[in-house]
């Protein structure tokens, strides 16, 4: 069964605990700015909202590597950059539409969420659960309790 990411932006506080807990677990060091997820802020309207790669099942990012660098994880669905083959031209980083394959100055290779194997540390640190886990084929089914619990479907008399 596959697993993905779910993101709730109604939940997310901005305390940035899956930022710290993402560049932890890729680079061994505390930084948001080394984190593969981001929280963007807006701040006349008071929200925080989760972003990180969607593992598009027809990834551009792996259509548009010109050396294959880029790999489905069968086990996990993620499309992972493979730093032995990525020679760092960032041509995926243009490919992907959403701006979540990012270039690393400090290695000359790319980087993106792999949903850390299995068990990404974003959804473990959320205190939140502004971010799980969850079966890929229920990701849409929160929302749509949430909008039929908002809609008037009770029976009018005639």
């Amino acid at each position: 069964m596959l697993r993905s990411l779910n993101i709730n932006p109604d939940k997310c506080t901005g305390c940035l605990q899956c930022e710290m807990a993402c560049s932890f677990e890729n680079e061994g060091v505390f930084n948001p700015a080394k984190s593969r997820i981001k929280i963007f802020t807006f701040h006349d309207e008071g929200r925080f909202v989760p972003y990180t790669c969607t593992q598009c099942d027809e990834a551009w990012c792996l259509h548009a590597c010109p050396v294959e660098a880029i790999r489905m994880n069968r086990e996990t669905g993620a499309m992972e950059i493979l730093d032995s083959v990525c020679v760092g031209c960032k041509v995926c980083t243009i490919a992907c539409p959403f701006g979540t394959v990012n270039y690393n100055q400090t290695t000359g290779k790319v980087i993106k969420c792999d949903l850390c194997g299995g068990d990404p540390q974003c959804a473990q640190a959320c205190p939140t659960e502004a971010i799980t886990y969850v079966d890929a084929d229920a990701t849409g089914l929160e929302k749509m309790r949430a909008w039929a619990s908002k809609t008037d479907n009770q029976a009018h008399a005639n």
